[in-house]
């Protein structure tokens, strides 16, 4: 069975240096890359999770709310920022339409033989954006996998705002979210 897990949200051209990109998003790339390859070449299963929208996105209640089209399937915006796709090598991708997936603790518990309550795995989290994504996948990890030491490491994120992703951290370490800065 497998036990560590690195879970890399959303690294997307749209919210590194498209439609929705920052500054923030576009540093913690190098150091999102290396953790990438550093747990695969550890043998760790790692994940990336994919926004995923279709055309009529601005119809949907998250359009309404964030009127920015972005990661429309099949559009340069929606594929995985070079380095990271190239990092993540052949690791299974997993498109979410949400902020959260609610199939990723499925495919943590399918990739690890995981059968219990996660005790024994470690997870961590990386990506885009803290205040949204990562906190998302991250609550529902945990939810799903009590025991597990799910983990965050804050350089390997970044969130809309420096003040949001700050505030995004703390909301995870309310809720026994390790939050690392390495």
């Amino acid at each position: 069975m497998k036990d560590h897990v690195l879970i890399a949200v959303d690294l997307q051209r749209d919210f590194i240096d498209g439609a929705l990109g920052t500054p923030e998003a576009e540093a913690i790339v190098p150091a999102a890359a290396e953790k990438i390859r550093r747990a695969r070449e550890l043998g760790d299963v790692v994940i990336a999770t994919l926004d995923t929208h279709g055309e009529d996105y601005l119809m949907t209640r998250e359009g309404r709310w964030l009127p920015v089209e972005h990661c429309v399937e099949g559009e340069p915006g929606w594929e995985l920022h070079p380095l990271i796709a190239e990092a993540l090598g052949d690791a299974p991708r997993l498109k979410k339409r949400s902020f959260g997936s609610l199939e990723l603790p499925a495919l943590v518990r399918e990739l690890t033989g995981c059968e219990g309550d996660g005790e024994e795995l470690a997870i961590e989290l990386i990506g885009l954006c803290t205040d949204i994504c990562v906190v998302s996948n991250a609550l529902i990890v945990k939810a799903a996998l009590p025991e597990a030491e799910v983990r965050v490491d804050a350089l390997c994120c970044a969130g809309v705002t420096p003040e949001n992703h700050r505030a995004a951290l703390e909301t995870m370490r309310s809720c026994q979210i390790d939050v690392r800065h390495r």
